[in-house]
């Protein structure tokens, strides 16, 4: 069934948003203004997912992507906004589902840290698979696990491209092993980490060797360093870390520039990002972490910068209901999920005077800001981070005073 609406807005998660006959109608790689004919795909007595068909009117701030598979890849969705558009989208985005799914209705600036839009990422996952007797190396489709053969992507690094192409040139060798279907590269663009994501059996070492001499910048090593700001982070190849490589040191310092005091917690500590530059501002910080690795890397980079750093392996909800009162500020970095109720309800009950809060999901953002402002907290300053440029992602740190 062909429809024809006018998309109203952007929501979170890459769509535009119209109306037919009192149904929203949810359509991606379009722009508000447009007028379009589109076709429905799922259909439910309320909504209406489709596929756009043509446009009748476009516009201004549309623009051609050069990405040979956008449109069909899934890892972006804003290839056809020109870059500022795209930043202005995001804040009404932010500030619309902070005020429809939290009741926080922040009437303030959102003050926005940008970088360069292109080749930005530091981590890929690449998909290895045989169709037709042909081998296809890249990315999923969009809602889907079809493979959409790729031999390069535009928002990753050039040190990622590099060693994209040498995988791709490797999968089509009689040797590459039929059972490796998935694998990670993290960078440095010196160092290049894979990581085993998708095998059948274990590799040989003859495979490694093979990538030592086939990838450029290829280290076997556990670690490889990563610089950030003043910092060197030693970082493992299953740490998480941020994969902005122009911003991860612009968003540790929005999160602790304003801070000050005696006694810092850093919640969701991975390898130390906003950790070591606490620890320059503060006579004591303490940094909580439930992965291992994360938490040895941490502290061998605390150590190597001279920083006095207490670090606890623990799941921060476990940690939180024994740790005391008593700290000057807080930074907290969690996961997609979000802080969650048990985690708000502690960090109301230690009541920091100051709190920063980061987020990469608006929604459950929105969720522990209704929480901590109801517990005592006012919002002092919203600093929108775009960590991921050409896609819907938002990445945003709040100022919290108590």
């Amino acid at each position: 069934m062909s429809l024809k609406l006018e998309i109203e807005k952007l929501v979170y998660g890459g769509h535009g948003l119209g109306r037919v006959e009192g149904r929203a109608v949810l359509v991606p790689f379009v722009l508000p203004g447009e007028q379009l004919e589109v076709e429905a795909v799922r259909e439910t007595p309320s909504l209406v997912h489709a596929r756009p068909l043509s446009l009748s009117q476009r516009s201004e701030f549309r623009v051609t992507s050069d990405c040979p598979v956008y449109g069909e890849c899934g890892g972006c969705q804003y290839q056809h906004i020109a870059y500022p558009q795209q930043l202005e989208y995001k804040r009404e985005i932010l500030r619309e589902t902070l005020r429809r799914v939290g009741k926080v209705a922040w009437e303030g600036p959102i003050e926005t840290i940008s970088g360069e839009p292109w080749g930005y990422r530091n981590r890929t996952q690449l998909r290895i698979a045989k169709r037709d007797r042909k081998v296809i190396v890249g990315f999923l489709e969009a809602g889907s696990r079809r493979l959409i053969h790729a031999s390069q992507c535009p928002i990753n690094s050039p040190g990622l491209n590099r060693a994209h192409q040498a995988l791709l040139e490797m999968a089509h060798q009689r040797r590459f092993p039929q059972f490796l279907n998935e694998v990670e590269f993290f960078t440095n663009e010196t160092d290049v980490q894979l990581n085993v994501r998708g095998t059948g059996q274990p590799l040989s070492k003859t495979f490694f060797a093979w990538c030592g001499e086939t990838i450029p910048g290829f280290s076997a090593d556990e670690y490889i360093d990563y610089p950030a700001g003043s910092d060197m982070f030693r970082v493992d190849s299953r740490s998480f870390f941020q994969v902005n490589r122009f911003l991860t040191s612009k968003l540790a310092e929005a999160s602790v520039e304003q801070a000050e005091g005696g006694r810092a917690l850093d919640l969701y500590a991975g390898v130390g990002l906003m950790t070591l530059p606490l620890a320059r501002k503060f006579g004591q910080v303490l940094a909580v972490d439930s992965s291992l690795r994360a938490v040895r890397s941490l502290q061998f980079n605390a150590e190597r910068a001279g920083l006095d750093v207490k670090v606890v392996n623990l799941n921060v909800e476990e940690f939180l209901p024994s740790c005391e009162e008593g700290f000057d500020f807080v930074v907290a970095d969690p996961p997609r999920a979000g802080l969650g109720p048990k985690i708000t309800a502690e960090l109301l009950r230690l009541r920091a005077r100051h709190l920063a809060l980061v987020s990469c999901d608006p929604a459950t953002l929105a969720r522990d800001l209704a929480a901590l402002t109801a517990g005592g907290y006012e919002i002092a300053k919203i600093t929108f981070v775009d960590m991921f440029p050409q896609t819907f992602h938002i990445e945003c740190v709040v100022d919290l005073r108590c």
